[in-house]
């Protein structure tokens, strides 16, 4: 797969699964398309690139510095049309598009932008000193660093047990509420000493604060929770025969797509003792295939791409 250059002003920024996402969307040139996680365009020019004169594609993010680069670099292009918000508000904004449950054609790739891991202002890495936001949309709402703040201790090992998968939750939270005390907690490279500090043995391969800055990220931008709004809007915005193709990152967020899918596709649930058979009702959506993730050449070129994996299904009523 040929890695996708973004335009000057931006850090290159490589599309993950991008064939694989053009072989399953399955375009028709005439089609409405939605990249409801447009980042700095790469699944978007391809997807363009792909569709005729009347074909539409609508973009969503929550970054105000992706919808600038999308008014820069795409606004001349009459197919395509960009809007600032999340995917948990895909609902309203097809809308008022007239569009919703006319769309051929949805997907959502969950990860973080490279442009956003690259800023040090936007606090999301901690392989580099930045102020400490990691809010996706830095227009509005608690950045991380008055959450650390806030926070009680209990929910803060809430989040990082849940949202991290990280074992020492307890210790970690502990020590983040003594040092707040001493000092408050205001940049990337302080948090990561403190997690740094408090894990007594560390995993072969990974970076000790790696989960924990996961687990605030979520908690700052209430990710899991939209979603699943957004999973449920995709569904009903999609028109008989349309796909919706999911990219997911990490654990939990894999472990919410592979769930609805599967509900989805079972169908409406009946206690087993009543007398209905599955004849009686019919399931609106089916899974395609197995997931896919990347090969070699793809992890080799975007190590970031590593942990991608793309699930792939179909309204079919």
């Amino acid at each position: 797969m040929a890695a996708c250059r973004m335009k000057e002003g931006y850090n290159e920024h490589q599309p993950v699964l991008l064939g694989e996402t053009l072989e399953n969307l399955a375009i028709q040139p005439e089609g409405i398309y939605v990249d409801a996680t447009f980042g700095r365009g790469g699944h978007s020019q391809a997807i363009l690139n792909q569709l005729g004169v009347k074909g539409r594609l609508l973009a969503m993010d929550k970054d105000p510095a992706a919808v600038a680069y999308a008014e820069k670099y795409f606004g001349g292009d009459r197919r395509f049309t960009m809007q600032h918000g999340s995917f948990a508000q895909l609902r309203k904004f097809l809308t008022h598009q007239q569009i919703y449950g006319k769309v051929n054609g949805i997907l959502l790739d969950l990860g973080v932008s490279s442009p956003q891991l690259d800023e040090a202002e936007r606090g999301f890495s901690f392989m580099q000193a930045g102020k400490l936001d990691m809010r996706m949309d830095n227009s509005r709402g608690m950045d991380a660093m008055t959450w650390i703040a806030s926070v009680d201790e209990q929910e803060l090992v809430r989040v990082l047990w849940e949202y991290g998968e990280e074992r020492f939750s307890r210790r970690i939270a502990k020590k983040i509420i003594a040092e707040r005390q001493v000092k408050p907690i205001t940049t990337t490279d302080q948090l990561e000493k403190i997690v740094s500090g408090a894990i007594p043995a560390w995993e072969k391969g990974k970076h000790p604060a790696t989960r924990s800055f996961q687990a605030i990220r979520i908690a700052v931008n209430n990710e899991l929770e939209e979603l699943k709004q957004g999973l449920a809007q995709s569904l009903e915005a999609l028109q008989t025969g349309g796909r919706l193709l999911v990219i997911s990152f990490h654990s939990l967020e894999s472990r919410i797509v592979k769930h609805f899918m599967q509900e989805q596709e079972r169908g409406e649930y009946f206690p087993a003792k009543l007398p209905i058979k599955k004849c009686h009702f019919q399931s609106k959506f089916k899974q395609l295939g197995r997931v896919i993730k990347p090969g070699v050449q793809e992890i080799l070129g975007n190590p970031r791409a590593r942990s991608a994996i793309l699930r792939i299904g179909e309204k079919i009523v």
